[in-house]
């Protein structure tokens, strides 16, 4: 069995885990073809956003007021150490020789010279950061999005990003840290720094959206699929809306 031909049935083992829920969830002829769960995931995006501004965005924001400047910089990079690992992995799974090799010599600078990532040795020196996960892999190796999915406190995601999410989260450093307390702790404090880097976006998301939940899914997934593609992505055939469907007539 070739490698592409089992990355494909991967794709479509995920796939399937959504089929029961996407029956009868389209919301019409005008529903968005990749958000068939839609009105399941109006509601998960409502819990979420009730969790972020009750619990998550309070944090952060103390985090970013009141914590240091250095030790929100040297808490930053250690965790994107730990995110250049992931890269690297996920980097050489797509063979790409250039990429996997500069994000592993990162890992070794910040490692060794930058104290286990909390010094950012590598920017200094010119070696570019990536960021590549497995859900980007699967993709890379021809396995389809699916629906798009919004998961319960996490957010925005596809069937294949969460198959891609669940391969990541469980290869993790931080996954495998044998204190619960420390290990639940520090994926806490991981959350709080990525969602104070988000602030200001977020804020400037509730302005400018009339509909925050299409404009989050459809950014979404213009944002993974250039991803996916390198920032090239070819042109998808767009369902043409103007013609109503023979069932509705």
């Amino acid at each position: 069995m070739s490698v592409l031909c089992f990355k494909r049935q991967v794709g479509t083992l995920l796939c399937a885990c959504a089929v029961l829920l996407v029956s009868g969830c389209a919301t019409g002829p005008t529903a968005n073809p990749k958000d068939p769960l839609e009105p399941i995931n109006r509601k998960i995006a409502i819990f979420n956003d009730s969790v972020d501004e009750n619990v998550t965005k309070p944090l952060a924001r103390g985090y970013r007021d009141y914590t240091p400047k250095p030790l929100q910089t040297g808490l930053h990079n250690f965790f994107n150490n730990l995110s250049d690992v992931r890269t690297t992995l996920n980097s050489g799974l797509q063979l790409k020789g250039k990429d996997t090799a500069e994000s592993f010599m990162r890992v070794v600078v910040n490692t060794v010279f930058g104290i286990y990532g909390v010094f950012d040795v590598a920017t200094e020196i010119k070696l570019q950061r990536h960021n590549e996960d497995f859900g980007q892999t699967l993709g890379y190796w021809g396995v389809g999005s699916g629906p798009y999915v919004v998961l319960p406190l996490f957010g925005p995601s596809t069937v294949r990003d969460t198959g891609g999410f669940i391969v990541d989260a469980t290869a993790d450093a931080v996954h495998g840290i044998s204190d619960v307390s420390t290990r639940n702790q520090t994926t806490a404090l991981r959350l709080v720094d990525k969602r104070a880097g988000l602030l200001d976006a977020g804020n400037l998301l509730e302005e400018a959206s009339l509909d925050k939940y299409s404009f989050t899914r459809d950014a979404f997934l213009q944002y993974r699929r250039s991803q996916i593609y390198d920032g090239n992505p070819p042109e998808e055939d767009e369902p043409d809306y103007s013609v109503e469907p023979e069932s509705a007539k």
